[in-house]
């Protein structure tokens, strides 16, 4: 570019001196003229190329670049699966142009060889009249015009739309024809066939080839290249190159979203190279060899290991290499060409200055400067589009990947990498790596523009540019302690993050409980205490970034002031003139990018490469390993389950949890697996899934798998989706399994039946229910082995035996199966082929039921533990008859000094065996005179069931969770101000006044370096040092005073960052945390999590980043104008029309960007839901083999995420290059009106020009980034009114009301009285309790029973608040619960949940998060509730830490701590809502136990799951459709036939 600004610079001189330089590396013959001749092209007023330049030159460059395309167009060709036979009219047309452009050809070729053939030679000159140019090219035009009806041929039959190779060549063509006609036109005697065939040839080809080069801007319609499976196919693939180009596809969509808000509806379907599936399958193989690379390179790697990890970006840049290849080419392009605009400006003073130039080379210049612009703006457009679009890929491919491994990670390592930090990885890690495609190629080239600004600054300035080496060389080592600084802090901050959403995650699943025990603000204040930890760091970050924009700002103007100082002083002879101080300012501003950019990149790259290692760190985690149980042939054995001297634990640091277990289980047995609590029931299931890690032994199962785990897994679908689980619908099978697991009753009340939707984890269905649809779900699947861990626990007992009978038992649906049962149930086991009993972890006794009996081992002592309670609860006198028998066979068996626990404790339950005793023999006096019909008995007892019914979406179809609704139109002003509000308004009105001086000083100093340069025209001046020892010292001032204003405005954002963002998460939180349950019952906990996860982070980094850069763009753009207008006035006229353009473009763009970044925040909601999900039931999926259903399920929702993302990326693109064509006419009519400005003498200087055009430069960049974070900002502030929406929910009743607080000790009597109490769920809904009316006296225990819908779960929420009353009032010892607050109310009532909720964090935690007790009183609560000896083995003892969800805790010791809890609070009122429904026996006999010991002198309200747990109740209240229809003693209840209560107890077959 240098070589070509010294030529153009010899040609001026050469031309003043009269002198001609031409130039031939060809022999006479070859051509008639020389190649080159400057007083021809340059040195002339008329400037023509020679005859022989056309005919090579010219000509060769298109054919050329044809024949070079070939490799390309047989590639694509080859790439291409696409086929059709028909011809468009487009495709014919283009055939016959091409035909007749060969028909030209071809007969402009045969003039030129007659001519040659019958010319004769002048011999005295030597010279043939018949160049040997003048047959080539025709030749040439004609084999190439030959290769292009070939490409055209290829492209239709493959049906490609359009061609960029014919594209560019047409277009080559005919900037090689017009210039030939002009020569032709004005310069007829250098073209001695002028009238000849040629000169018509020519002509007529001009057009022929124009209108090949339109139709090549056309795209053929091929449907052949649609998907037949796109809804909405991406009108992409069937745009033309120069649509491509310009993303001319998108005006459909930009102009539907103008007039209309865009929906999810709206949108395209993706491409294939943007589907998520093409980017993740690659990415996964090549990790996988990267995982196969790492071991062999150390065998002792395995996944989980700390060391040798394999490498995530070589993976990464193994996959997307072409596509960042492709980025990095633009990126050449468009940094080879930014250097030529200052080049030309040099040209264009010189011009100015210089009055005796041709007036056209000013035109030149001026259209010069508009080419290169353009093809920088295409080359820098496309290189962002390609580099945000590869990052797109790559974040729906990590998205994806995480997804997976999520899917196949070990127990052991599920709890180092909690789900809020898997979350993270998806949300934030993933998105750090897609932004960070923006920087990578800034990391090459930044360094390759500094080194090459230097360069020509050192042409400028000569060795004055060291000066600014050494700034730059200070600076590095700046850069690089602040990039250190900004990784440390990166990580930090990533880490209080995580622990953030990992403890919101926990509270919005436990939600409920945290109402329920009144701690809300315990737990608040935990998430409040990790934010505070993470915005410190986060302010410690926008302090480094205030110290580096300081830096970045101060960098590019220190070497311009050093760079001046060094040169005015090295010499006197070095004067500052107008060419060499915007020359340099222009090179500066081109410097500046780099270097303001760099320090981005770094910190960009600093927070990937965390990123990068928390990913490879989770990817790396242990995996359930596919070999731990192989599968089992029938040719090596009949048995369906084989398993041989197996050792199992949950992580291989861990110890054995199961050892030497030796297992051969037939085809077709039923096995059941009895054992203590925490003997490896579960385990063993769980190993047999291949879910633990072994150790040793063998393990094989034959044939396919279903799994019911002990804690129902639902999913949020209809309750068919959750039975079929990917299944084909099959209606008599599919009505079988129903009957079969008692769902058909319950179908009835359901609003849409079993098209139903399905709450997150059920919530809109009983813990029995849901066991129940879990059940169907394997019984549907149809498999070979069936393990079965502990259903049967969460149903009555006349619903279990139904099940057992029709499902389970040798005449159920499975007989034909093997099922492997976990179980507690005494009157089952004789109905079993096989029995396990487990015992501390191994397996001591196998064999059958009367072998095991007899033997008076593990078997017998577990049947001591659990007969008394299981004779309690016996359903059928048959089955009272079988325990009887087996009470009188263990007692001849057993010695009479030997005593069991179990019958140490039934001392404690005499009143309610009593009271059973008395139950029965009513009911077999009864059944001698009617039967009541086992399928009416089913109904009745599948309705005593306790489902919330009040959950159910009774008048909306069976949706209970509706569809997140995206906001539309423009974001409201009331959203900007709440965050301005948040941030406070001091911080931005400092930071407009720190903007506006900035820019005012910056402007100052641009003029007063004017001024300097027009010293140079002043002799006094120009020699007098002490002046230019003043201009130099006030540059420096404004500089100075430049760097003091940019940093005040960067600490004032920082103050306002923090502020919006404490402010902001701390109301959502607030709002949240005093929400209503409904409001959790109705939104997806993923929407939630999203908002406090990814909106937060757009607030905490984003938006005041692009509101800084807003008004750094709006005040640059407005003062670059002022001063173009000030030093060319001509140019003044076109802001109008600019203005205009920009105004209605910005509109025209926002409204769909804006709407587009919306369904991108509501698609991204249903990944982290779905998310959750598949994680709580990853051990279902892997045992139903259902992995790849949920991977592409995963995939599809990504990819309607992606669809948004991809539109919003497309619109910004589109925006920006026409703001970019905006900006290059900004310079084009700057330079224009300063050469008309020249030529018709309206006094323009040198300076003038060059102040205008250097201004003019950055245009472009600052409109394009204006536009580009105005889009931005709306898009992003759509987080914050998300969060505003969240924010502004309905909330409960204050937690405390100062005005009206009770006693420390209230209440003293545990009284309760309703009064005509009405109360409802929701506004839409009905009542669910109607009129109550009753008064509990202290210390009555209620037994609370009623059929589904009866309203029992309402009347204790009611007591607890958690639902308002409509009408009527709750009294306590006389006070309305409503007059006070509701932590007043809860905290003084306790209650025994049905579900145990526990919380990461110590144990101690988990009991008192308030710190109130000692410890002594904790101590004292885990000996009542039988833990204290657990408790005390741990080694940390009440610092044990809980896993997330209390996983490493068992079902009954999570509710053994509830009661622990419970004994804490002492209070007067307990409830137990259904609290012993889904534990075993021996947990429900200890609480039960408890209870009676420690609460009898408090009221205790208990909802009934078992007849027998409320048979010893001082009153029993029987509630039927929301009203109290009995309450009396069970007595008196049971002695009146007529009575609800009896018919309770009846269906259910007490006796």
């Amino acid at each position: 570019m240098e070589t070509a600004t010294f030529n153009l610079t010899k040609l001026n001189t050469e031309r003043e001196t009269n002198a001609s330089w031409t130039y031939n590396p060809f022999r006479e013959s070859f051509c008639t003229d020389p190649l080159w001749n400057s007083s021809v092209t340059w040195n002339t007023d008329k400037p023509d190329f020679t005859r022989c330049f056309q005919q090579t030159i010219l000509t060769w460059i298109p054919c050329g670049f044809l024949w070079l395309a070939i490799p390309w167009q047989a590639h694509q060709t080859y790439r291409s699966r696409f086929r059709t036979s028909r011809w468009t009219w487009l495709s014919l047309t283009k055939m016959i142009l091409c035909s007749a452009l060969l028909i030209l050809a071809f007969a402009e070729l045969i003039y030129f060889v007659h001519r040659w053939q019958t010319t004769e030679v002048s011999r005295a000159e030597n010279v043939n009249e018949v160049a040997d140019t003048e047959i080539i090219a025709p030749f040439l035009k004609f084999i190439t015009f030959s290769l292009a009806t070939l490409f055209i041929y290829i492209d239709r039959q493959r049906a490609r739309p359009s061609s960029g190779t014919l594209f560019l060549f047409w277009l080559l063509l005919i900037v090689k024809e017009i210039v030939g006609f002009r020569s032709r036109i004005l310069f007829p005697e250098k073209h001695s066939h002028a009238q000849s065939i040629p000169h018509y040839a020519q002509t007529i080809a001009l057009p022929i080839i124009m209108v090949q080069f339109a139709l090549s801007c056309v795209a053929e319609n091929f449907p052949a290249r649609l998907s037949p499976y796109a809804v909405h196919p991406s009108p992409e693939l069937l745009t033309s190159v120069p649509g491509r180009a310009i993303w001319s596809w998108f005006d459909t969509m930009a102009y539907h979203g103008w007039k209309n808000p865009l929906n999810q509806v709206d949108l395209w379907d993706l491409i294939p190279q943007d589907q998520t599936k093409t980017s993740v399958e690659r990415l996964e193989r090549l990790w996988l060899q990267q995982i196969y690379k790492a071991k062999k390179a150390n065998p002792e790697f395995e996944l989980g290991g700390k060391e040798h990890r394999p490498s995530l970006v070589k993976a990464l840049l193994r996959t997307f290499w072409l596509p960042l290849l492709m980025t990095a080419f633009y990126r050449i392009i468009h940094d080879c060409f930014i250097f030529i605009a200052p080049q030309i400006l040099r040209l264009l003073i010189g011009f100015v200055k210089d009055p005796t130039q041709e007036s056209w080379k000013g035109y030149f210049y001026v259209c010069l400067m508009l080419t290169c612009s353009t093809v920088q703006t295409f080359a820098v457009n496309h290189h962002f589009f390609s580099a945000v679009r590869t990052g797109m890929h790559i974040r729906a491919s990590i998205m994806a990947l995480v997804y997976r491994k999520a899917l196949r990670i070990s127990s052991s390592a599920k709890r180092t990498s909690t789900l809020g930090e898997i979350v993270n990885l998806m949300s934030v890690d993933a998105q750090r790596l897609n932004d960070f495609m923006s920087y990578v190629n800034l990391l090459w080239s930044g360094p390759f523009l500094i080194l090459t600004s230097c360069f020509f600054l050192w042409n400028v300035l000569g060795p004055a540019v060291l000066a600014a080496l050494a700034i730059l060389i200070v600076t590095m080592p700046i850069n690089a302690f602040l990039a250190n600084k900004s990784k440390k802090i990166q990580v930090a901050q990533m880490k209080q993050k995580d622990a953030r959403i990992k403890l919101i995650s926990e509270i919005l699943n436990g939600m409920k409980v945290l109402k329920l025990y009144a701690w809300e603000e315990s737990f608040e204040k935990q998430i409040l205490e990790i934010r505070e930890c993470e915005l410190k760091q986060l302010q410690k970050a926008a302090r480094l970034e205030a110290v580096s924009a300081c830096n970045w700002f101060v960098s590019p103007f220190l070497v311009s002031l050093l760079s001046f100082t060094a040169y005015v002083l090295s010499s006197p002879e070095n004067v500052l003139d107008a060419e060499k101080a915007f020359v340099a300012i222009s090179l500066l501003n081109i410097l500046r990018h780099p270097l303001t950019m760099l320090p981005q990149g770094i910190t960009m790259l600093v927070q990937s490469i965390v990123s990068v290692k928390r990913l490879t760190k989770f990817l790396c985690s242990q995996e359930t390993k596919d070999d731990s149980v192989r599968p089992l042939q029938s040719s090596e054995s009949k048995s369906s389950i084989l398993i041989k001297n197996a050792t199992f634990s949950w992580g291989k640091t861990e110890p054995p949890v199961l050892s030497n277990v030796n297992l051969d289980i037939g085809e077709g047995d039923l096995v059941a697996v009895v054992g203590q609590v925490g003997t490896g029931k579960s385990s063993l299931v769980a190993a047999i899934l291949g879910l633990m890690n072994k150790t040793a032994g063998d393990v094989a199962v034959k044939g396919s798998v279903a799994y019911v785990p002990q804690q129902a897994w639902i999913q949020n679908l209809t309750l068919r989706d959750n039975i079929l689980f990917g299944k084909t619908y099959e209606p008599n099978r599919y009505d079988k399994v129903l009957d079969a697991c008692a769902l058909t009753p319950d179908l009835r009340l359901l609003a849409a039946g079993d098209l139903s939707e399905i709450g997150e984890k059920g919530t809109n269905l009983s813990g029995g229910q849901r066991q129940r649809v879990s059940l169907a779900r394997a019984v549907y699947n149809d498999a070979d082995v069936y393990l079965l861990d502990d259903p049967l626990s969460a149903v009555d007992a006349h619903v279990g035996k139904h099940i057992f009978e029709k499902v389970i038992g040798p005449s159920g649906l499975l007989k034909n199966k093997t099922r492997i049962l976990v179980t507690h149930g005494i009157s089952f086991l004789p109905r079993t082929d096989l029995i396990v009993v487990l015992d501390e972890g191994a397996v001591s006794e196998v064999g059958t039921y009367q072998q095991l009996i007899k033997n008076e081992g593990a078997f017998a002592e577990f049947l001591r533990t659990y007969l008394a309670e299981e004779v309690d609860s016996a359903t059928q006198e048959e089955e009272a008859a079988v325990k009887e028998e087996i009470m009188q066979e263990i007692g001849r068996l057993t010695p009479a000094n030997l005593t069991s626990p179990a019958r140490a404790r039934t001392t404690s339950t005499t009143s309610s065996i009593k009271s059973t005793m008395k139950v029965r023999e009513i009911f077999r006096q009864e059944s001698r005179l009617s039967t009541v019909s086992s399928r009416n008995g089913l109904e009745k007892s599948a309705e005593m069931s306790s489902v919330p019914e009040e959950k159910e979406s009774v008048n909306t179809g069976g949706i209970l969770v509706s569809a997140e609704e995206a906001a539309s139109g423009t974001v409201r002003w009331t959203v900007y101000a709440t965050y301005f509000k948040h941030a406070t308004y001091k911080a931005a009105i400092g930071m407009f006044v720190s903007y506006a001086l900035f820019n005012c000083l910056q402007v100052s100093a641009s003029f007063w370096l004017t001024a300097w340069t027009r010293d140079n025209d002043d002799p006094v001046k120009r020699n007098d040092t002490a002046w230019r020892d003043y201009r130099l010292g006030l540059y420096a001032m404004f500089g100075g005073l430049q760097a003091c204003f940019v940093l005040i405005s960067y600490l004032l954002l920082a103050y306002g960052q923090i502020m919006a963002s404490r402010n902001l998460h701390k109301g959502l939180l607030h709002r949240i945390m005093r929400a209503p349950m409904s409001f959790f019952d109705t939104t997806p906990l993923g929407r939630i999590v999203n908002r406090f996860a990814r909106d937060m982070e757009i607030i905490d980094t984003s938006v005041p980043l692009n509101f800084e850069s807003i008004m750094y763009c709006a005040m640059s753009l407005l003062f670059t104008l002022a001063v173009i207008c000030i030093s060319t006035p001509a140019f003044t006229p076109v802001i109008i029309p600019l203005g205009v353009f920009y105004l209605l473009l910005q509109r025209f763009f926002i409204a769909s960007s804006r709407q587009l970044k919306r369904l991108e925040a509501i698609s991204r909601s249903p990944i982290f839901s779905f998310f959750q999900e598949s994680v709580a039931g990853s051990s279902v999926i892997a045992a139903y083999r259902q992995e790849e259903r949920f991977i592409l399920e995963n995939e599809k929702r990504i990819d309607a995420n992606t669809m948004s993302c991809f539109l919003n990326l497309l619109s910004q693109r589109w925006v920006a290059i026409r703001m970019d064509f905006a900006g290059n006419f900004v310079v084009f009519f700057a330079a224009l009106f300063g050469v008309i400005s020249r030529n018709e003498n309206w006094g323009i200087t040198p300076e003038d020009i060059g102040l205008s055009i250097s201004y003019a430069l950055s245009v472009t960049q600052v409109m394009n980034w204006m536009v580009r974070n105005a889009s931005d900002m709306e898009s992003n502030v759509v987080s914050v009114e998300r969060i505003k929406e969240y924010s502004e929910i309905e909330t409960e009743a204050p937690w405390i009301d100062p005005k009206n607080r009770r006693e420390p000790d209230w209440p003293q009597h545990g009284n309760i009285k309703f009064n005509n109490y009405q109360t409802r769920y929701r506004k839409d809904l009905d009542l669910v309790l109607r009129g109550v009316e009753c008064d509990i006296r202290p210390g009555e225990k209620i037994g609370i029973v009623g059929r589904t819908g009866a309203g029992k779960s309402s009347l204790t929420l009611a007591l607890f608040r958690i639902v308002e009353a409509a009408s009527g009032s709750v009294e306590i010892d006389g006070v309305d619960i409503a007059s006070l607050g509701l932590h007043d109310v809860r905290s003084r009532i306790t209650i025994l949940p049905q579900e145990p909720v526990l919380f990461s964090g110590s144990l101690r935690m988990n009991l008192d998060p308030f710190e109130r007790y000692s410890d002594e009183e904790l101590w004292s609560a885990l000996a009542k509730s039988h833990l204290k000896h657990h408790v005390t083995a741990l080694p940390d003892g009440l610092a044990h830490l809980v896993a997330e969800g209390g996983e490493n805790l068992s079902v009954g010791q999570r509710q053994l701590i509830c009661l622990a809890r419970a004994l804490l609070r002492k209070t007067k009122i307990l409830v137990l809502d259904e609290a012993t429904a889904a534990i075993d026996l021996e947990t429900d006999s200890l609480i039960q136990e408890t209870i009676r010991e420690n609460f009898a002198e408090c009221t205790v309200l208990t909802i009934a799951h078992r007849l027998n747990t409320i048979m010893d109740s001082t009153r029993i209240m029987v509630l039927d459709a929301g009203r109290i229809r009995e309450l009396d003693s069970p007595d008196n209840l049971l002695s009146n036939n007529q009575s609800i209560f009896y018919s309770l107890a009846r269906s259910a077959n007490l006796h």
